[in-house]
């Protein structure tokens, strides 16, 4: 059978004996929203838990709108002008609004990337900035129950109106991406990121998980320390095409889109693979390997102990970040990353963490334009130029009756091996 995969801005071919494929795990696909900016409109029209946008906002209101950077597919072009035409409505004038692109602890985004993502119409008439968590000017909000000290954004902390955007979907630690998570990591300081990243070490700080996860404790506190007035979030089927919006308050309107997120998005499995191909999901989530660890990240739920993962994953962008660079470098163990993260986790080093973690759980293969200096020596893959040169020799040393399942948007997928599953 043959299975493709998203690979960057293409996609790649995998051929599986039928004997060996227990099956693709994809997405309960739903249709797209025959038109997008409609569906956003009545959102925004008929937002959950708060008034409407134009009648929170007044005019002479400062007013700032978040929105995810170049990692992130969420559809800032389609929800920024819809949120413009509602403050334009209560007599905001475009002057006093800005527009800030939540980077966390990713780079900075460019003045080209901003009129790539939010469409360069809207970056000409209004003001536009990237938030650098190492910037000095930061505003102290307050401290977690976490112990967690919240510094935000100087700009975004001084808006009288504060507005989010994003999209719904699973995170590998924080449960779900969307709602709160604009504001930390969004645009949070380093060290609070850094306090916030270092509760990885829970149990429940994983995939598909709200309840008793500290670190979306912790996010949302942050949320609602900065006061936070309006949320627009998306959920996306796999084609990134607009299923529903929702808008409103920070907790209703983002749970709301965890509910269809979880309809969509988790997927039962009757038993584990002796190997998993899986493709991070192409362009922009394998832009480099810092993005690209997520499809990992889904297939060890749905790969044996000791099993073998073939991640397919273009990596145009290298490794992504510095530190994860350092730490893989540094730590050869899952122990020695968890004692470091005690004494002091910086942005970065969670990700090596977790990859250090998978490594010791299975073999993995890396497809990928990376070269192998870094992917072998550094990061602890094996490699290969072609997913069906990796399957091969995969299969080769599983066996000719090896199991495998196959993931083609490991960015977005979560296989949940059912109650009365073995393996």
């Amino acid at each position: 059978m043959d299975v493709w995969l998203p690979y960057g801005k293409t996609e790649v071919c995998v051929r599986i004996p039928a004997r060996n494929l227990l099956g693709v795990i994809s997405p309960k696909e739903m249709a797209g929203a025959p038109n997008p900016t409609a569906e956003i409109e009545k959102a925004l029209h008929e937002p959950i838990g708060t008034p409407r946008l134009s009648e929170i906002a007044k005019p002479g209101d400062r007013v700032a709108i978040v929105v995810d950077d170049k990692t992130r597919a969420a559809p800032s072009h389609l929800m920024v002008p819809p949120i413009l035409r509602e403050l334009e409505r209560a007599g905001v004038r475009e002057e006093d609004v800005t527009i800030i692109f939540a980077c966390g602890g990713h780079d900075v985004v460019t003045r080209e990337e901003m009129g790539r993502l939010v469409g360069e119409e809207i970056i000409r008439r209004v003001n536009a900035i990237s938030h650098d968590c190492r910037a000095e000017d930061q505003v102290y909000l307050g401290t977690t129950r976490f112990g967690t000290p919240v510094y935000v954004n100087r700009t975004f902390a001084e808006a009288d109106v504060k507005i989010l955007t994003g999209d719904v979907e699973l995170h590998y630690f924080a449960g779900y991406g969307g709602g709160r998570k604009s504001v930390l990591p969004g645009v949070s300081a380093k060290e609070t990121i850094e306090r916030n990243h270092r509760m990885i070490l829970q149990p429940n700080a994983r995939a598909g998980v709200l309840e008793g996860n500290p670190i979306h404790e912790d996010m949302m506190e942050a949320a609602k320390l900065a006061g936070v007035d309006f949320i627009l979030n998306v959920v996306m089927n796999s084609r990134r095409e607009v299923v529903r919006a929702f808008a409103g308050d920070l907790e209703k309107a983002f749970y709301e889109g965890v509910r269809l997120v979880d309809e969509m998005y988790k997927v039962p499995i009757h038993r584990r693979a002796d190997i998993v191909v899986v493709s991070a999901g192409g362009y922009p989530f394998d832009i480099n390997l810092y993005q690209a660890y997520k499809g990992i990240d889904a297939a060890l739920n749905a790969v044996k102990r000791n099993g073998i993962i073939i991640l397919t994953a273009e990596c145009p962008e290298g490794y992504g970040n510095q530190t994860f660079y350092e730490w893989m470098s540094r730590f050869k163990g899952v122990r020695e990353l968890e004692r470091q993260i005690k004494r002091k986790l910086v942005i970065g080093g969670h990700k090596a963490y977790f990859l250090r973690r998978a490594l010791e759980r299975a073999t993995i293969y890396l497809v990928s334009v990376m070269p192998d200096y870094y992917a072998v020596n550094v990061f602890g893959f094996r490699t290969a130029k072609a997913v069906n040169d990796a399957f091969n020799e995969a299969l080769s040393q599983a066996g000719r009756n090896a199991k495998v399942w196959v993931i083609p948007h490991g960015h977005s997928t979560l296989p949940v091996l059912t109650p009365t599953s073995s393996g």
